[in-house]
């Protein structure tokens, strides 16, 4: 049985830059299959603004000559709520402009330049017409400061941006103050950017905090055994070989995983191992890989293949503290969407495999 700890990914920089597209999760999304809501008018003036900067960007299209009156490239950036589909839109500009277009999350474009180094980053994206960045983050002021600059000297260069960033489903008042913060926080970036607000409701309705609860650690392992290109680990292991591997290399470290198992699951209470767990999700999420959980207890009710705290439900992954705290919005993102992928897991054990 292949275990996920085992994985040790060498990546060089090209497969960094090359990974810099919309994720699997999104590969079909398209303006045409994005449905806005006619009770909010912003989600339909939106779509219609990102499709003219798709045009303007598309491929085909022929930049100035050095000596035409230089048009600065338009940056985007849409606030909204949770799940009212900025993703879906982002990665639809992407395909857009098509292989012009980078695509990532606010950490993987930080984990790139901590890859390459901050000069070379900018080198290989300044190639670029448009950069996307999903998720911006403000939680981290060196983080912010790294990519305020990096965004203006892209932008001096040229390139188009397009950012969004996300607020908790029920956090009054926190959604309207999310474009303010992120125009305070890039400062000289700032005069560029036309907001755009995508109002609307949670569109899928989901739960913020998942209450899927694990499985019986035998089942689990029955499961993975049967499943071609699955690995098995207790959640302890993939945390400390979590440690060991750079964030940028997670995404490599999924390749050809089908499924991951884990087994006693606890709480995390270590607040940098549970940033690392944040990102492995993100990436897990991107791929579309199923997750299964077990709690360590065995179905016959005797002690399970690990050790582990039993009946945990995913929602207390996270302790309390860190739901209360500056990088709440990763954790409660990590939660909907571990929740989701475990749900994805557990349909595996309804089929006639398992």
């Amino acid at each position: 049985m292949r275990a996920l700890a085992d994985i040790r990914p060498v990546v060089p920089p090209t497969r960094l830059l090359a990974d810099l597209v919309p994720p699997r999760h999104f590969a079909v999304a398209r303006f045409s299959t994005y449905r806005a809501n006619p009770d909010y008018p912003s989600q339909g003036s939106t779509v219609a603004r990102l499709e003219e900067v798709g045009a303007q960007l598309a491929p085909g299209k022929v930049r100035r000559g050095l000596f035409a009156k230089r048009k600065a490239a338009p940056a985007i950036y849409m606030d909204g709520g949770f799940g009212v589909g900025k993703t879906h839109l982002l990665t639809s500009l992407a395909h857009a402009v098509g292989p012009d277009a980078a695509y990532g999350t606010f950490v993987e474009y930080t984990n790139l330049v901590g890859a390459l180094g901050f000069q070379a980053t900018v080198d290989a994206l300044a190639t670029k017409r448009l950069v996307c960045i999903d998720e911006f983050e403000l939680d981290d002021p060196g983080d912010t400061v790294l990519m305020s600059r990096l965004l203006r000297e892209l932008a001096d260069r040229g390139v188009a941006l397009a950012a969004t960033s996300n607020t908790l489903p029920g956090s009054l008042g926190e959604g309207r103050f999310a474009a303010e913060d992120f125009l305070r926080e890039i400062q000289a970036m700032a005069a560029r950017f036309e907001v755009m607000r995508v109002d609307g409701e949670d569109y899928r309705h989901r739960a913020v905090v998942t209450e899927t609860q694990p499985l019986p650690a035998d089942v689990v392992a029955r499961i993975a055994a049967s499943h071609p290109g699955a690995t098995l680990d207790s959640l302890d292991e993939v945390l400390d070989h979590l440690r060991g591997v750079h964030p940028s290399r997670y995404g490599a470290m999924l390749d050809d995983v089908t499924l991951v198992a884990l087994t006693g699951v606890h709480p995390v209470t270590e607040q940098s191992a549970a940033l690392r767990l944040v990102v492995l999700v993100d990436r897990l999420y991107d791929r579309d890989v199923p997750v299964l959980l077990a709690d360590g207890v065995a179905a016959d009710g005797g002690p399970g293949a690990e050790g582990g705290t039993s009946g945990a439900a995913v929602s207390s992954l996270f302790t309390e503290e860190m739901l209360r705290g500056g990088y709440r919005k990763k954790y409660f993102r990590a939660l909907s969407r571990l929740g989701s992928l475990a749900e994805d897991g557990r349909a595996l054990t309804r089929t006639p495999t398992a």
